[in-house]
Parts: structure tokens; C-alpha cells; sequence
């Protein structure tokens, strides 16, 4: 892991952009950019669009260290090129800002009031390629949707075993329970989420550290402890499908929690605009998050 890297994501002002749709979620913001699906008639010609998308984003002037310390990219993002480097090496030598990798397959189907995530049966050789592409960390992402006790353990305890396999190929977890935004309990979900964390830290090892991707939490500064724990790096939040004003707003109130925000970082970016009004749309939204975010 690249010491000049970790102490930037540790300390450093700014926050973590999210470029990483995968399969299912690319349609959604492909038209959220202006792309509607007759535009691409297979899988190939779709992510060949959506790397345009991220390429346009990554390569803006807007896109730069000084307000954005890491970017999360979607597996056939690590692959793929930008002005003839990988992408992780695009981020990291060109714009100086650190590159995610998503590493899970999605959700496995409700069950206990959570949606776990589905085995990463090529976690190994994942990780692999992710050290020889240079990436920094990864992300991982499960769902909970009711206060169930048991469920809720079963999400941080997967996503901790999976984070220390990660920690041990030298790369930063991000681990993400994410509490649905419209749950009906999303305050005792949080409450229990927070329990069950608390107690996966305080049995980390000598190295083992990780960092946090959260639902912005319906108590203020209910995760001030998460945040100030000794193992953690940085606690990020997720947008989680607010608006970027309201996601904003939300964050400002939560002392030390940073963005790692996706749709919010792209609702006003359109195929359409000229490079000058994208640069402008991208400016006006990165300044935004991260003045929520310091």
C-alpha cells in the first residue's frame, strides 16, 4: 500500500468519488447522463459509453486532488484505459488522487430484514490484478433494510471477513453496510449497525485497519466514535439516493463524516453539454460536496 496515498485518504481535505455503476445500475446512469438505451445494442457497446462517461469525468480539470482524495472504479473501469494508461495509474500519477476498486457481485436476495452480498467466488485473483494495476483499496457493499439483530450481524460479519482477507493482499477495505434510506427503522438499524461494528474493531490486529462507507445517519453524530476509532482510516458517506442538496446538508451536520457520494457527484453531467459547460457542471458539484464534506 502506498504510504503518500494512506496518509492523504487518512488526513488530507476532500472527499471520494464514486464512478463505480457496475452491470445492473450502468442503464440507470447512462440515461441519468443523457444515454438512453437504443444507444447500445450489447453489453460491450454499453460499457464502452460508460467509460467515455468516467473518462470525461476523470480527465475534467474539475476532477482534481485538491478537493477529491480517491475515486472508486467499477472492475472493467481498473481494465481499461484512459490516454493510454490504466486507469488507476490515470488517477494516481496524473490527477495524484488514490484509486478504489469494487470488488463484490452484487446482493444475494433479502433475507433476516438485510441483503448480504453474493459470494466473490475470484476474490484472489481479484485482488491480484487490483495490486498490479496499482489500486489503492477496494469496496464492498450489503444492504439493510430492518432493525433485525441477527441480519445486521450477519452484514458486518461478512463484510469484516472479507476485510481482512483484503487487508492481508495489502490493499484498504471500505467496508459498506448500508442502511436504506426509506427504511421505517433506519434510526435502530443504524444504532445496532454501529454495535456490531464497534465490537468487529476493537478485534482488529496489529495492522489491520479499515475505513467506513456509511448511510448518513438519522441521530447527528451518532458515528463520532466509528469516526475517532484508533483502526479506522476515514468514515465516508454514501448519497444513498438523496439529492445532492439534501445529501449536503445532511453531511454538514455530522462532525469529521466526508462524501463518497455517485449520484449525487453526476445528477447535472449530460452527454450533450460542450466541455465548457461540463467542466462547469462537474466544478459547481465537486465544490459543493466538498465544502459538506470539510
Amino acid at each position: 500500500m502506498q504510504q503518500s496515498q494512506l496518509e492523504k485518504v487518512k488526513n488530507g481535505k476532500g472527499f471520494i468519488a464514486a464512478l463505480d455503476q457496475s452491470g445492473g445500475s450502468t442503464p440507470k446512469a447512462l440515461a441519468l447522463y443523457g444515454v438512453s438505451e437504443d444507444a447500445f445494442s450489447n453489453e460491450d457497446e454499453m460499457f464502452d459509453l460508460v467509460h467515455a462517461m468516467r473518462t470525461r469525468i476523470i480527465t475534467s480539470p474539475a476532477f482534481d486532488s485538491d478537493k477529491i482524495l480517491g475515486a472508486i472504479l467499477f472492475e472493467q473501469t481498473m481494465d481499461r484505459e484512459i490516454e493510454g494508461m490504466y486507469t488507476g495509474d490515470y488517477l494516481a500519477e496524473k490527477k495524484g488522487i488514490a484509486p478504489f476498486l469494487k470488488v463484490d457481485k452484487g446482493l444475494a436476495d433479502e433475507s433476516s430484514g438485510v441483503q448480504l452480498m453474493k459470494p466473490i467466488n475470484d476474490l484472489d485473483e481479484t485482488l491480484k490484478r487490483a495490486n498490479e494495476r496499482h489500486i489503492f483499496g477496494t469496496k464492498m457493499r450489503s444492504v439493510i433494510k430492518k432493525a433485525n439483530p441477527e441480519g445486521i450481524k450477519a452484514v458486518v460479519d461478512q463484510q469484516f471477513e472479507i476485510g481482512k482477507k483484503i487487508i492481508a493482499a495489502g490493499l484498504m477495505p471500505i467496508i459498506e453496510p448500508e442502511v436504506d434510506i426509506n427504511s421505517p427503522e433506519k434510526e435502530k438499524c443504524e444504532a445496532l449497525l454501529k454495535t456490531e461494528i464497534l465490537s468487529q474493531l476493537d478485534n482488529l490486529g496489529e495492522n489491520e485497519d479499515v475505513m467506513l462507507k456509511l448511510t448518513i445517519p438519522k441521530v447527528t453524530n451518532l458515528y463520532k466514535e466509528l469516526i475517532d476509532h484508533p483502526k479506522v482510516v476515514r468514515v465516508v458517506a454514501l448519497s444513498g439516493g438523496y439529492s445532492t442538496d439534501v445529501a449536503n446538508e445532511k453531511l454538514k451536520a455530522n462532525d469529521g463524516l466526508i462524501a463518497s457520494f455517485s449520484r449525487a457527484l453526476s445528477q447535472d453531467l449530460n452527454v450533450k453539454q460542450t466541455d465548457e459547460e461540463f467542466n462547469a457542471a462537474l466544478e459547481k458539484a465537486v465544490e459543493s460536496i466538498y465544502e459538506a464534506s470539510v
